[in-house]
């Protein structure tokens, strides 16, 4: 009698670790497919900001669309570069307070994102190419002027691991992940728990498949340590998508000269939203030292 009880335990146990494992593999693909699906759509022109349609190609793939904020006279040029599944309209507050500052703007759609068609999110992988030919349509339509790149989370990821590395003279990163296997051990943590984090390897296993690289090739924690332009970088201490201990990580690991500045309470979220008068303070000054 025991030994059968013990049987029909046995079986129960495994049939709960079957399903478990059948849960996990379902959730972890439907994450992936969530992540990486291309997020193509109308993006309508500001009302509010003079812009000039541009379009220029990537050796993504994709041929790459954006709106261009021309000053004249101006002090340079800045590049910015959307989130994850965001696009070039969530970047025009920052658009204008760089063009009253005296700066033309480029804000542009990565590939798979707003109107420049890919066929999947690459996580910074093919977006780094993006992120190159911004600054190269930026360098021959404005010849011998000095440029900055902003990126946000996916964006300053994207411009971290441009190899070689852009060819500007400042770069800031607002949170910014650490490497691929962070991101998603955070991400998947925020949606099932601190168990979820097992899952992750289960969600990294799939960006040779569906990126077309390997997790390797997604750390901007080991890029950052190659750039030696000057470098801003701004994290949210609350931010549960990158981790405060993960954005001073990264800090740490980066090549002088560079700078971090905190912002208390903030989450993974707009930032010049969140603290307007900490940003500006702290991006323009920047800019300004760096832009010359």
């Amino acid at each position: 009698m025991i030994i059968q009880f013990l049987q029909r335990k046995w079986k129960s146990v495994c049939c709960l670790l079957l399903l478990f494992v059948i849960l996990g593999l379902a959730a972890s693909w439907i994450f992936g497919s969530v992540f990486s699906a291309a997020c193509n759509h109308p993006v309508p022109v500001p009302k509010d900001l003079a812009v000039e349609q541009v379009t220029f190609p990537s050796k993504s793939g994709a041929l790459i669309h954006g709106w261009l904020v021309d000053v004249e006279p101006n002090h340079g040029v800045i590049i910015l570069q959307h989130g994850l599944h965001a696009d070039k309209s969530t970047l025009v507050e920052r658009a204008r307070l760089f063009s009253h500052a005296g700066y033309a703007v480029l804000l542009f759609d990565f590939q798979s994102h707003g109107e420049s068609v890919g066929n999947r999110i690459t996580f910074g992988y093919l977006e780094s190419r993006d992120s190159q030919a911004a600054v190269d349509f930026v360098k021959k339509r404005f010849p011998g002027k000095p440029i900055g790149v902003d990126g946000v989370s996916l964006g300053a990821a994207a411009e971290a691991l441009a190899d070689p590395p852009l060819d500007v003279q400042a770069m800031v990163f607002e949170s910014v992940y650490p490497t691929i296997i962070d991101a998603a051990k955070d991400r998947i943590e925020m949606r099932l728990g601190p168990m979820g984090r097992c899952l992750s390897p289960l969600l990294t296993e799939q960006i040779s498949l569906r990126a077309g690289c390997s997790p390797d090739d997604l750390r901007p924690i080991v890029s950052v340590a190659k750039i030696t332009v000057p470098k801003l970088f701004l994290a949210g201490t609350a931010d549960r998508d990158t981790r405060f201990a993960e954005a001073r990580e990264i800090f740490s690991n980066a090549a002088m000269p560079k700078s971090l500045v905190p912002f208390e309470g903030a989450r993974h979220q707009d930032l010049l939203d969140f603290a307007p008068e900490l940003y500006k303070k702290s991006v323009l000054e920047f800019l300004a030292a760096n832009l010359k």
